[in-house]
């Protein structure tokens, strides 16, 4: 009988992108060890696998300047672990990265030359430049067009980079990770600031930011805006590009840094364990970056080295790509009924748009296209659940190249679209956008509920009907072999339709 990780069938299940080859990067820090295993190498990174071991190898670094037996064994441990999961899930490639904790202990090469006899693949021990560039291109790689200072804090080290026009300049690294805080702060985040402030004295930073926004990087960071995210009761948990303004943040990192500890403090037996007594430090480095460099809001991205490390291996055609309207095809593809409908949907809703005088910014006709690719994928769900469903699995999507206020369009479009004009699925998350984009949101939704019974899902019906407006009358036009499609139930969604296009009357017309 063959064991589990050894069959000789292909173990790809249909609901996997078909002859995708898996990579992964084994991400060696200073506070934990991780193995993320992705579909694919592409511009839009889907994870397979993502598991971690918080071995604490920074810890006692500063001081010793050697990584401590006991922390190595337990990573080691982990990182026999993570090989076999790779083996199991026929990786293509692994790459092995480690940062501040090994290169900056003197035993490093015992620790690597064990690592690659486990892993069998080379350890790329990044310095801190290396580290600098690979976070500012993981920013790049989910947030698209940010602009600013990008900030990845680990165990060991706080590396800060400066993006414009999507490449990064000017990084340096800074021996101010949380571990490295902790013990030198002799565990008092208050002492912890001050050695911040400090340190960051030796740096240009100083009004760097003004003005312009600051991309927070690392577990701890993700932590404390999951923190901030239950305090302020804000509807989406979610850590990618969520933005919070400067001085908000500030106040909320030194409440936090004051307290000393997050004990008794509200939401954080939410902050996993490993992370818990880490915080407050993160708190108070987060804290005086974002007064150094008088910056004017945080953007949190859970995107980082790892992404960023693979983000540059791409070339300039790939990294090019739109992540967000990638991973929509790739869920269109997995999930919807006929993916070639949703181009004709594109097509169909910018006619609309054009015979409405209906103005459509760049980032607008983004967002409408990436709904098109979006909006049969809830089919399978039982018809009372389709629309809840559906919301979910867009608002709270592993899509990145998209912010909050994007996703919560994103949300109601898809609500409309199966719930109607009264649909109360997305209903939580509409503060995250402007009443703009939720109008918005309800046309493309009461568009769709138009689209889709004259197809049913099906391609090549949608390019033959368009529309027409004439004194002041919304008008469908369908040619003559398709006058069957003309019925009660479609007039009623086209009424709908023009209401909310604020029409006076509709009418299907027979060409």
């Amino acid at each position: 009988m063959n064991q589990f990780w050894g069959v000789d069938a292909d173990p790809t299940a249909q609901g996997r992108i078909k002859g995708a080859k898996p990579v992964a990067v084994l991400d060696i820090g200073s506070n934990s060890v991780r193995l993320v295993v992705y579909e694919r190498h592409a511009r839009a990174l889907t994870p397979l696998y993502n598991e971690k071991s918080a071995c604490a190898l920074g810890r006692g670094v500063g001081r010793t300047g050697r990584l401590a037996d006991a922390n190595v064994a337990q990573a080691l441990d982990a990182i026999k672990r993570f090989a076999l999961v790779a083996r199991m899930m026929r990786v293509g490639k692994v790459w092995v990265l480690a940062t501040s904790a090994v290169r900056d202990a003197a035993n490093r090469q015992e620790f690597v030359d064990a690592v690659e006899a486990l892993m069998d693949s080379k350890v790329q021990v990044l310095t801190g430049e290396q580290e600098a560039h690979y976070a500012a291109l993981g920013a790049v790689a989910g947030m698209p067009g940010f602009a600013g200072v990008v900030g990845d804090l680990g165990g060991g080290s706080l590396e800060l980079s400066k993006i414009t026009e999507g490449s990064d300049t000017d990084g340096a690294s800074f021996e101010i990770g949380v571990i490295r805080l902790q013990d030198d702060g002799n565990g008092s985040p208050v002492r912890a600031a001050a050695i911040v402030r400090e340190r960051l004295l030796q740096s240009s930073l100083g009004g760097l930011g003004k003005g312009a926004s600051f991309a927070a990087i690392g577990g701890t960071w993700r932590s404390l805006a999951k923190l901030h995210q239950i305090v302020r009761n804000y509807p989406l948990h979610m850590v990618q590009h969520y933005i919070v303004p400067a001085a908000d943040m500030i106040a909320f990192c030194q409440d936090i840094v004051g307290a000393g500890s997050l004990k008794g403090y509200e939401g954080a037996e939410h902050v996993s364990s490993s992370r818990r007594e880490l915080v407050p430090f993160g708190a108070a480095v987060m804290a005086e970056v974002l007064k150094a460099g008088q910056f004017a809001d945080v953007a949190f991205s859970a995107l980082g080295v790892r992404e960023g490390y693979l983000y540059g291996l791409l070339d300039k055609r790939e990294q090019a790509i739109d992540p967000l309207i990638q991973g929509a095809e790739e869920l269109s593809v997995l999930r919807s009924r006929s993916p070639a409908h949703a181009s004709d949907l594109v097509e169909f809703s910018g006619q609309f748009l054009d015979v409405t005088g209906t103005p459509e910014t760049a980032e607008q006709a983004r967002l409408r296209t990436v709904a098109c690719l979006l909006a049969d994928i809830g089919w399978r769900a039982h018809p009372d659940y389709r629309g809840p469903q559906s919301v979910d699995a867009v608002a709270y999507s592993s899509l990145s190249g998209v912010d909050h206020p994007g996703r919560a369009f994103l949300a109601q479009t898809i609500a409309v679209r199966y719930d109607g004009l009264k649909s109360k699925a997305a209903a939580p998350l509409a503060g995250l956008g402007t009443p703009e984009m939720t109008a918005r949101a309800r046309l493309i939704g009461a568009l769709f509920r138009v689209a889709y019974p004259m197809t049913a899902a099906m391609p090549g019906i949608l390019p033959r009907i368009r529309f027409e407006v004439a004194d002041g009358t919304l008008s469908l036009c369908l040619p003559t072999d398709l006058a069957f499609l003309d019925g009660e139930h479609l007039r009623g969604r086209l009424e709908q339709l023009a209401g909310v296009a604020s029409f006076k009357t509709s009418s299907v017309r027979i060409e």
